[in-house]
């Protein structure tokens, strides 16, 4: 389990094709302290680290994960938004994000509104009816909050220093973002399904 909180912005050093897609990524993190086998989202995906080292660690991405998230668009020297599994006692600053992405959304429009800017993105129709405003939703595994909704599209604001901190001042209209949408509203969708 992840907060959505991104703690390092990595980057990828090496891409290779496997069988499944291999990734080594770049990271400030202290190596030393992470296990083999341990999770961390990369863009908002749960990945198991497979390999470690000074200041990299590797992970392993089957070509089912590669389908269903951006990663596709992955190349070398792109960055990144990490974030570390959840250990018990630590702050929940954003809200409980799985790390399994449930599909796509594309940006397509950006806004300057005072320091902030204004993005819209477009989510897959599937997905379009747990968006709710004042909601959560986690993008590119950054735990935002939704301004509005119309339709599939809906709006997020970000703040100067989460442009900063995150990818999110590299994103560009046209770009395509990994979607999980709030673990509360699947399953409340779900209890009106049975009920």
């Amino acid at each position: 389990m992840f907060t959505g909180i991104i703690t390092d912005v990595g980057t990828i050093a090496e891409l290779e094709q496997q069988g499944d897609l291999r990734a080594r990524i770049r990271t400030a993190y202290d190596t030393a302290t992470i296990d083999l086998g341990a999770s961390i989202a990369s863009d908002g995906v749960c990945l198991t680290v497979i390999a470690l080292g000074e200041d990299w660690y590797d992970v392993q991405i089957s070509a089912e994960t590669v389908s269903k998230t951006n990663l596709d668009s992955w190349t070398v020297g792109k960055r990144v938004n990490l974030e570390r599994a959840l250990k018990v006692g630590d702050e929940l600053g954003g809200h409980i994000v799985s790390g399994h992405v449930d599909g796509v959304a594309e940006v397509v429009a950006m806004k300057d509104e005072g320091d902030s800017t204004r993005v819209t993105l477009r989510a897959p129709e599937a997905l379009a009816r747990f968006i709710a405003p004042k909601g959560s939703v986690a993008l590119n595994g950054t735990s935002l909050t939704v301004n509005d909704v119309e339709g599939r599209d809906f709006g997020i604001n970000f703040i100067p220093h989460t442009k900063e901190v995150t990818t999110w001042g590299d994103v560009k209209t046209g770009d395509f973002i990994n979607l999980e949408i709030d673990t509360l509203a699947r399953y409340v969708a779900r209890l009106q399904e049975a009920g």
